[in-house]
């Protein structure tokens, strides 16, 4: 078990507010240990290795990252125009993205369909993972949803001696009930969608389990949630202490942070916020990188079953 957690079993929360430690890693490390159990999820192991942008970029901009085997290439989709010309909608980013991936991805495996109600089921899920959809926040995920709808990814896998690559759409159709004449945009969530072929087979090939209740206390954490869910697809593979350059982490985790000295403030402050919620993960830090250890999964093979 990590050392904050250790502290918080043997002084309780306020005590340990009291001494030296990130208040936010005692508040989600506190919650996550009292959490009621929330179910378990899953995203296709892509994902784990190379994420989506933690912020908004141009709409016309694609986005890509690498990681040491795999290069993601997001293209932004397009809506019709309320003029000749279609416009860009942009590619999805932030948490509430990745949450809604999550989801798409958790109920296809879990129905073994690729066709996914969104509505009220997506509002019900993502109150459940502490995001309360009111307000501005309906507005943030219609549009993320959309996002997500509209873009083409391209994963490109590198093995020891060849690349390969393959090319899908997330999405291959959905129903949008409600839209707003004045600007051809939505104005409700999209109904129901149907997960591509190829897509929906991946994810079944190479799923990655996680806890929804560490994801419940990251929502907020784009970048920690992107580490939790590399720890869970690394780790328990591993044979042996493998170390990762602080060049091959910003290469996968920091692509839009130009100096090193800053990515390595943000991911510390973010590995200690993944950490928080998965007790069993090994990783040791030092001025020329992390060091993972072979660790056990978040999610234990036998409650899988």
């Amino acid at each position: 078990m990590a050392k904050v957690h250790r502290i918080i079993e043997q002084i309780g929360r306020q005590g340990a507010l009291q001494l030296d430690i990130d208040r936010r890693v005692i508040d989600i490390a506190s919650g996550y240990m009292s959490s009621e159990e929330l179910g378990i999820g899953f995203l296709y192991s892509g994902w784990a290795q190379a994420a989506l942008p933690h912020r908004r970029l141009k709409s016309s901009a694609a986005w890509q990252v690498k990681s040491d085997h795999v290069t993601l290439l997001v293209e932004p989709g397009r809506r019709p125009g309320q003029d000749a010309e279609p416009e860009y909608v942009g590619v999805p980013y932030g948490s509430k993205a990745r949450l809604i991936m999550l989801y798409l991805q958790t109920e296809a495996l879990k129905t073994n369909s690729r066709e996914i109600e969104i509505g009220k089921s997506l509002r019900s899920w993502l109150n459940r993972m502490g995001i309360p959809v009111g307000g501005k926040a309906v507005a943030d995920v219609r549009d993320q949803a959309e996002r997500i709808a509209r873009c083409r990814l391209s994963f490109h896998i590198k093995t020891a001696d060849s690349t390969g690559f393959l090319n899908q759409n997330i999405i291959d159709s959905g129903m949008i009930t409600e839209y707003d004449d004045a600007t051809g945009k939505p104005t409700s969530f999209l109904d129901e969608v149907k997960l591509s072929e190829n897509f929906f087979q991946q994810l079944k090939r190479h799923p990655v389990p996680i806890e929804e209740a560490a994801i419940r206390h990251l929502n907020g954490h784009s970048q920690a949630l992107d580490i939790y869910f590399w720890l869970a697809y690394r780790l328990h593979v591993l044979k042996k202490p493998t170390p990762v350059t602080w060049a091959a982490l910003k290469l996968q985790f920091g692509p839009g942070v130009a100096r090193m000295d800053h990515f390595r403030t943000g991911f510390l402050d973010n590995l200690e916020l993944a950490l928080a919620v998965y007790p069993a993960a090994k990783v040791d830090v030092d001025r020329t990188g992390a060091t993972l250890f072979p660790s056990p999964p978040p999610v234990k093979p036998k409650t899988l079953l």
